[in-house]
């Protein structure tokens, strides 16, 4: 049972962190340039994959924190990887639910227009800046993570 709760482990971190640099740095970008006379249809549709990877993110950090947890009791509390993990959640919850849905209201508030052409273009700009800067910290985390994983961090 506890190599497939370890296997698990490489599973969920690879899914988590895979899927942000997959989202953000490879499809999101594809979207804006393949639809770049459709922007709208881009932005509707990167920010459903981002909203996706929020759920997965919220999972992925749920059974990683549990298992580091159960592995190791209150000594947890000691361990570099398990702060990493509780900052990316944060930040997960962060974004999934405080910046994207008010994105999306900037979005829709801006309707019939696309948003970078109405009045909200400056407040959707700014709060599209603080989601990607979150986003890239969460990246770099991930990646800190995933490339210290193989060395004990268990």
């Amino acid at each position: 049972m506890r190599r497939l709760a370890d296997a698990l482990y490489d599973v969920a971190l690879t899914l988590w962190v895979g899927g942000l640099w997959t989202i953000g740095y490879l499809v999101a970008p594809t979207l804006f340039a393949a639809l770049s006379s459709d922007r709208q249809t881009a932005g509707m549709l990167a920010g459903k994959l981002f909203e996706l990877m929020g759920w997965v993110g919220l999972a992925c950090a749920s059974y990683l924190l549990l298992f580091l947890l159960l592995r190791s009791g209150s000594a947890v509390m000691r361990r570099w990887n398990f702060w990493l993990l509780l900052l990316m959640l944060v930040l997960t919850a962060v974004s999934l639910f405080g910046l994207q849905p008010l994105l999306a209201q900037l979005k829709a508030d801006a309707l019939p227009r696309e948003v970078m052409e109405s009045v909200l273009r400056n407040r959707f700009a700014a709060w599209h800046g603080v989601s990607s800067i979150l986003y890239l910290v969460q990246s770099v985390l991930g990646l800190l993570l995933v490339t210290r994983a193989g060395r004990g961090a268990r």
